[in-house]
């Protein structure tokens, strides 16, 4: 799959992780354990718990559905036929999520985003600058995207500052270890194994897992929940995470991508796993 950030391009496409984190915080890593690569679309289960938060879940869903789309992440189809985002881990609903929270806070967005990511990793969040530079440059389709959002009022004038806080969510640079172990803190009840720290209210946990099961994995969504049968997300850089409620976090980063955006190991990983391990949800 061609990528739309041009930064992306430089990656090293041979780059291999595998990464669990527990509950109780132990993390086992093989691979690539140290490359840092940013979460993209990864960003968007933690982004929409940040909202849920922020705003709660009327609110919240007053701009965005709960539907799965069956189509790409960066689709708008669903713009044009409904006037709203069908749900908030897509581009168009992940961008909705960023023009409530700067909406609300235009200076401080930024520090509250980073802030957050900053308790689902244990240190702070940093962002890769030219990466973030390149998807604001770039994204001429995520324009494009706000743009009709706000035509339909979805949201309001600033679309730059809009625009900003999303590709500063997507930049945050993590390495696979740590991807185990955000995936682990919802697996926590929304608490950071090893640090204590609470992520995300527990009583939202719900709604980001059942999105995650539902609509993390895009137009693949339905095989993916009848392969592996866990919540998950992916993100264009590589990176695909799983979560196992009560018990761990998986990660994977391999930058092939197939033809949804997902990473082909990534994918593969996960569904081996899940036979080996029984860890699907419906497993009786």
């Amino acid at each position: 799959m061609r990528r739309e950030i041009g930064e992306l391009e430089h990656t090293d496409a041979d780059c291999f992780c595998i990464a669990m984190a527990t509950v109780d915080g132990q993390v086992h890593a093989v691979g690539d354990r140290r490359h840092a690569f940013t979460l993209q679309s990864l960003s968007k289960p933690f982004v929409y718990g940040l909202a849920l938060d922020s705003f709660g879940r009327e609110e919240v869903h007053r701009k965005v559905g709960v539907e799965p789309t069956g189509e790409a992440f960066n689709s708008i189809i669903e713009l044009e036929e409904d006037h709203l985002p069908y749900n908030p881990m897509i581009n168009s609903g992940a961008i909705a999520m960023s023009a409530m929270l700067h909406h609300a806070h235009p200076r401080k967005a930024t520090a509250q985003v980073l802030a957050m990511f900053g308790a689902y990793l244990g240190r702070p969040a940093r962002l890769h600058e030219a990466v973030d530079l390149s998807v604001r440059e770039g994204g001429h389709r995520n324009k494009a995207i706000a743009h009709l959002l706000r035509h339909f009022d979805v949201i309001g004038d600033d679309i730059d500052g809009a625009l900003q806080l999303y590709a500063h969510q997507c930049s945050v640079a993590v390495t696979t270890p740590e991807l185990a172990l955000m995936a682990a803190t919802l697996a926590n009840g929304g608490v950071h194994p090893r640090t204590g720290q609470r992520a995300v209210a527990r009583e939202h946990l719900r709604d980001i897992l059942t999105l995650m099961f539902t609509c993390g994995m895009y137009d693949s969504s339905g095989r993916w929940a009848y392969t592996v049968g866990l919540p998950a997300k992916s993100g264009v850089s590589g990176g695909v995470l799983a979560v196992v409620p009560g018990q761990m976090g998986l990660a994977v980063y391999s930058p092939r991508l197939d033809a949804h955006g997902h990473s082909v190991r990534g994918v593969e990983v996960c569904r081996a796993w899940a036979a080996a391990w029984g860890l699907s949800l419906f497993e009786g």
